[in-house]
């Protein structure tokens, strides 16, 4: 049965409606960003770029590093984008668009998001690259998809009973990444990391300027969680979209991050810039191996 018009939704020329690409622009593997702008400072080390396409927050650029095919694309911030941005990739790897169905033989495909963090504990610095084992997310994602066999229910609930984690909030999810990705970007020049995804970047991170947040000690909570072995590491936005929605398509990814700052001494890097190119530079190495 052919999907609909208003469930797989395509532009006049054929492109996948936020993303604006067709399929025979997307490589195999794909880098995601959340800004604009660091798409660019990617494939300025490219030795060729064949594809360029911006619409809204997602600017995308295709091209070789190496002799290895690489999509480069910005999400814009936050696991609502994700559901589009990893719905729409799916979508061009493994939808025939004339015929609008899924395609026999589905396709998997890397997904490396390129991010920065906030480290809360104190045991990983500021400048440090992390590698995000696995997430536990508080956007409530996962919950609007079958994605019950996939979840680490056991860790979730022990955070709910540990951290006193409010009924008003969505319910947290664990996903892992997927180990051999991992284990490709991981070295000894890395921290691995169990991350939990915000769905904001103030008060659900803990932040307060104007607005009060009914518990003013939850990142002590979340930093003092603790379950065989498991200590959450570092907060950002976008991992635990990425990592369930690949899980469930079939794809493989991992999250590396930049620790920006470190939540519990309060300092942040005196050279961001710095900081994001040395990812940048470690993961192009890492995908080309």
């Amino acid at each position: 049965m052919s999907l609909k018009a208003s469930e797989l939704i395509l532009n006049k020329d054929g492109s996948i409606y936020h993303l604006n690409l067709l399929p025979e622009e997307l490589a195999d593997t794909v880098i995601t960003v959340g800004d604009q702008d660091r798409v660019s400072l990617i494939t300025d080390h490219f030795d060729t770029i064949e594809v360029k396409k911006k619409k809204r927050e997602f600017c995308i650029h295709t091209g070789t590093y190496k002799s290895k095919r690489i999509t480069v694309m910005s999400t814009g911030m936050g696991t609502d984008n994700i559901d589009i941005a990893l719905t729409e990739l799916d979508a061009l790897a493994n939808i025939d668009f004339e015929k609008k169905q899924p395609k026999e033989h589905i396709k998997s495909l890397d997904i490396i998001r390129i991010g920065t963090t906030g480290s809360i504990r104190e045991e990983i610095p500021v400048d440090a690259l992390l590698v995000s084992e696995k997430a536990i997310g508080f956007d409530g994602l996962m919950h609007f998809y079958k994605s019950a066999d996939i979840l680490d229910k056991e860790i979730a609930a022990e955070f709910v009973k540990q951290t006193n984690w409010s009924a008003d909030k969505a319910t947290p999810y664990v996903i892992n990444g997927d180990e051999s990705l991992i284990k490709q970007m991981s070295s000894e020049s890395t921290y691995p990391g169990f991350t939990a995804t915000n769905i904001g970047f103030y008060g659900p991170q803990g932040r307060v300027l104007r607005l009060d947040i009914p518990d003013a000690e939850m990142n002590d909570k979340i930093n003092n969680f603790g379950y065989k072995g498991n200590h959450i590491t570092n907060l950002e936005m976008e991992t635990s979209g990425i990592y369930g929605l690949s899980r469930l398509l079939g794809h493989r990814a991992v999250s590396m991050n930049a620790v920006l700052a470190n939540r519990m001494t309060g300092e942040f890097s005196k050279d961001p810039v710095k900081l994001v190119e040395n990812l940048i530079t470690y993961c192009l190495e890492k995908i080309a191996e």
